[in-house]
């Protein structure tokens, strides 16, 4: 992948991601510097943790540009809070523009360094996620693990760019239809109310029961 063309997926996503994060925020209530903290891990998260895993030296310490992107995010949730907030539809439509585009530069990313496909996709997977798993620690919501169908997104998205490999495809169609296909599985998925089965605990209170057990 062409770095320019890379380092614009990844301001592009970061502005999307950034926007999701800042938006869940103002919903809870942050003051101004929490939710710049939530838009920047959302946005960051996920890359970060890639290129620790990749022995490479995190993006946004050699770009300082993607701590400004999240200030714009911020300002943009600021001017147009009211209308955010209200629709229900804006965090799902950011968000899954932020994943689609982390999907696709995680993946390239990891080819890069010459690491299998297998874990490209896992890369993406993380690229992808681990933003909003971090997010999702910090404003007390489990979005992701309980409601969306999301990771599962990023490995279909990984999995598609693999095929596109396969065949033959040049880059930018590959890059596409990874991209295309991360988005089609969450639309898919909100559309059908797709979800994967919740594991249950048949015990009234699992966590007294293991508490009563250690004790005896």
């Amino acid at each position: 992948m062409n770095t320019t063309f890379a380092t614009l997926l990844e301001i592009v996503g970061t502005l999307a991601f950034a926007i999701s994060g800042i938006r869940l925020a103002a919903a809870k209530q942050f003051d101004w510097f929490g939710a710049y903290a939530v838009g920047l891990v959302t946005a960051i998260g996920g890359g970060t943790l890639r290129d620790v895993l990749l022995n490479a030296t995190p993006f946004w310490m050699i770009n300082g540009s993607y701590l400004t992107v999240t200030a714009i995010a911020l300002i943009f949730v600021i001017i147009f809070k009211q209308y955010l907030v209200k629709l229900e539809n804006t965090f799902f439509i950011f968000d899954t523009i932020g994943l689609a585009l982390f999907v696709v530069v995680g993946v390239e990313k990891t080819l890069m360094f010459g690491f299998p496909f297998w874990v490209a996709i896992v890369m993406g997977t993380i690229t992808g996620s681990v933003g909003s798993i971090i997010r999702d620690i910090l404003i007390e919501e489990p979005l992701l693990f309980r409601k969306d169908i999301y990771a599962l997104a990023c490995v279909a998205g990984g999995i598609m760019f693999y095929l596109g490999e396969k065949m033959g495809f040049n880059s930018i169609t590959n890059q596409s239809i990874c991209g295309i296909s991360v988005v089609a599985v969450r639309l898919l998925a909100v559309k059908f109310h797709w979800s994967l089965p919740a594991l249950k605990d048949d015990t009234t209170n699992p966590i007294k029961d293991i508490s009563s057990c250690s004790n005896d």
